[in-house]
């Protein structure tokens, strides 16, 4: 993604984001506008209590994305009539959306970096008003994408060196499909299936044929000839379709030794791959891959491990977050002036509620401590001073300056901090078996 790009996943004809909010913040607007409080300075802040069970990590996903729907945040003729004709809000609320335009200030971990319980990912500041007004879009876009690019982490992991192509977008609604690909690119995904993700965010996409291709053909000779014909010696050919061994057979004898690879997309994959492998090799065909899909998750990549697979197709449990969809994110007020003064102190607030609801307050910035090796020993998390041995391990950076977008980057350099972040976590980060987070949160005045 070129640092121009926009990174929002809408159709082109849906330039404004204001209605990616719920009702009841524009009422809270409202309300505050009456009393008085709307013009607050306040702090808001993005944070998850606990990690889906199981995960050892959480990984950033959609800053870039969250950038651009903070931009295009803009009450157009067409949105305010609607909520004229709704009723959502009164004449003096709808003159005030009229000329909105967030001016506030923005940090945040940076997208692909890891985190955890209490790690405030995202700090969102200005007036109460402008600030409330996000809090929908923002949980939206970080809620979904941070758990595709946990999920995507976690298969990536499991693969090692091998690469994965994200091939989901039939198992999602169509824009949630470019989100997510865009997600698993971030952690740790080489390659997509859809050509819209490709074309929005510049992520190499691949497919060469699935099996209605073969059986629209009179015969699968016939269909393998025909993409041979069309797509050369290195494509991809489809092999289970009848018997897998005879389609190997039949491909190397077409394409040759050249053939690029064979994908297995049913059965039992790991005796599957290994004789296939043996077939290959045993017809010259030394350097022909296997790529193998159906229904993988991290788990089946994982056992897969010491099978001759090169690659692996990735759709369903990936755009789904592996049984995760969600991060449990919430967006909390932890801060306000006691006036709309500018320069009124800002005073720490909080949630306090049973049931683990409740929340830390204070403007908050956050490091991560590492032992002598560089390896990552806890999430330390303060509103005081930061301590001297920290001040080089902070973790949030300024997103947005006085309304202004200060921090775009490519998505590769999104991708390469998070293979970086997770490089520096304890080895346990790895583990697929279940366990909590993999380095404690530490809370310091």
């Amino acid at each position: 993604m070129n640092s121009g790009e926009h990174d929002l996943g809408l159709p082109v004809d849906v330039p404004s984001t204001a209605l990616f909010t719920d009702h009841y913040e524009l009422t809270m607007l409202q309300g505050t506008l009456k009393s008085g409080t709307a013009d607050r300075r306040s702090v808001f802040e993005v944070f998850t209590r606990r990690l889906p069970e199981g995960r050892r990590y959480g990984v950033v996903g959609g800053t870039g994305r969250v950038l651009d729907a903070v931009e295009n945040f803009r009450f157009d003729a067409v949105v305010l009539a609607f909520l004229r004709e709704r009723g959502v809000v009164d004449a003096p609320t709808l003159e005030w959306l009229a000329s909105y335009r967030f001016s506030g200030d923005i940090w945040g971990y940076p997208e692909g970096e890891v985190y955890f319980p209490g790690s405030p990912i995202l700090r969102v500041e200005g007036s109460f008003a402008e600030c409330v007004l996000l809090e929908t879009v923002i949980l939206s876009i970080l809620n979904h994408d941070s758990a595709i690019a946990a999920a995507a982490s976690r298969m990536a992991s499991a693969a090692g060196e091998r690469p994965l192509i994200e091939m989901g977008a039939r198992r999602t609604h169509e824009l949630a499909a470019v989100a997510a690909s865009r997600a698993a690119y971030v952690g740790g995904f080489t390659t997509t299936s859809d050509l819209a993700a490709g074309f929005r965010y510049g992520i190499p996409t691949v497919g060469t044929a699935a099996h209605s291709f073969t059986l629209v053909h009179d015969s699968e000779r016939d269909a393998f000839r025909a993409q041979v014909d069309a797509l050369g010696r290195g494509t991809t050919l489809l092999v289970d379709t009848y018997d897998v061994s005879e389609a190997v057979r039949m491909a190397v004898e077409i394409a040759g030794p050249e053939l690029g690879a064979v994908r297995i997309d049913s059965g039992d994959l790991l005796l599957v791959a290994h004789r296939v492998r043996k077939e290959l090799d045993d017809l010259g065909a030394t350097d022909t891959k296997i790529v193998v899909t159906s229904d993988l998750d991290e788990y089946a990549i994982a056992s897969l491990a010491a099978a001759p697979v090169d690659a692996y197709g990735v759709g369903t449990q990936l755009v789904t977050g592996s049984g995760h969809p969600t991060c449990s994110m919430v967006y909390k007020l932890v801060a306000r002036a006691r006036s709309a003064d500018p320069k009124a102190p800002l005073e720490p607030v909080a949630k306090k509620s049973l049931g683990g609801k409740s929340s830390v307050g204070g403007r908050k910035w956050a490091a991560r401590r590492v032992d002598a090796s560089g390896v990552a020993e806890a999430e330390v998390v303060g509103t005081g001073p930061v301590p001297a041995e920290l001040a080089d391990h902070q973790l949030l950076v300024e997103l947005v300056k006085g309304g202004h977008v200060v921090a775009r980057e490519p998505l590769d350099a999104v991708r390469e901090r998070h293979a970086a972040a997770r490089g520096r976590l304890p080895l346990s980060a790895t583990q697929l078996s279940r366990g909590e987070a993999v380095i404690p949160t530490e809370y310091v005045g």
